[in-house]
């Protein structure tokens, strides 16, 4: 790629918002949040509908990337999440990230398989965070999309090549119920998972793609399998 175009992609406005600091979303590190516009999915529950529908950003990688000069030494890590930061191109801007020193957790679907993979071999990408939107026969009901074998595919690779990362799903038991979230977790145990698979409840707000209120269902803890270390968040 030649300078002009790396320069076009910096100053290009993908970018929704910037949270300036956080000790919660990057583990053991203090962080900013990246929130790239756009996504692939249009998961019913999700409360980012400006972001996701978005086509403007507010902020170019160039913006972030001077703001990310001022933060040396009091920020460790940068997170980029969304809507789906995958569904853009990421190399240039997580190399200039990595020369200032910082960390990177990537926030992900893992639907754009090659991209993510592109990223890792390049050695860009620290930790991620891996959505388990919903076991394969609910794939579709929660996305909009047909793509559970290729998340399927990132979720190995992550696996068999030992990355730091670890597998979250939100929860609206309307939408999952217990069953469906063992079989999530039968899956990740017989694909070699070992980590702590967190579930994070549905977050009620004024907006959300699929226009849904809180669930009508309670959900029983007790009944989930005890094969993985669970944590709520």
């Amino acid at each position: 790629m030649n300078i002009n175009n790396e320069n076009n992609l910096l100053n290009k406005k993908i970018i929704y918002d910037i949270t300036k600091f956080s000790h919660l979303d990057y583990p053991n590190h203090l962080s900013c949040i990246i929130w790239f516009n756009g996504c692939n999915m249009r998961c019913d529950y999700c409360y980012n509908k400006d972001i996701v529908f978005s086509k403007k950003g507010e902020y170019s990688t160039a913006d972030v990337l001077s703001f990310l000069k001022k933060r040396i030494g009091l920020l460790d890590g940068v997170v980029l999440s969304g809507g789906e930061a995958t569904t853009h191109n990421l190399i240039k801007f997580c190399q200039e990230i990595k020369k200032l020193g910082f960390k990177i957790k990537l926030d992900t679907n893992g639907v754009n398989h090659k991209n993510i993979v592109k990223l890792l071999e390049l050695d860009l990408i620290d930790y991620i965070a891996l959505d388990y939107k919903a076991p394969k026969h609910k794939f579709h009901q929660i996305t909009h999309l047909n793509t559970y074998n290729i998340f399927e595919n990132t979720l190995e690779y992550l696996i068999e090549h030992n990355v730091n990362f670890e597998v979250r799903t939100t929860i609206h038991n309307d939408l999952l119920n217990e069953k469906d979230i063992n079989i999530i977790i039968e899956d990740l145990v017989q694909k070699g998972y070992k980590n702590t698979y967190f579930l994070q409840n549905f977050l009620e707000t004024d907006t959300n793609i699929g226009n849904i209120s809180a669930s009508s269902n309670n959900f029983d803890k007790s009944l989930l399998s005890t094969s993985l270390n669970i944590e709520y968040r």
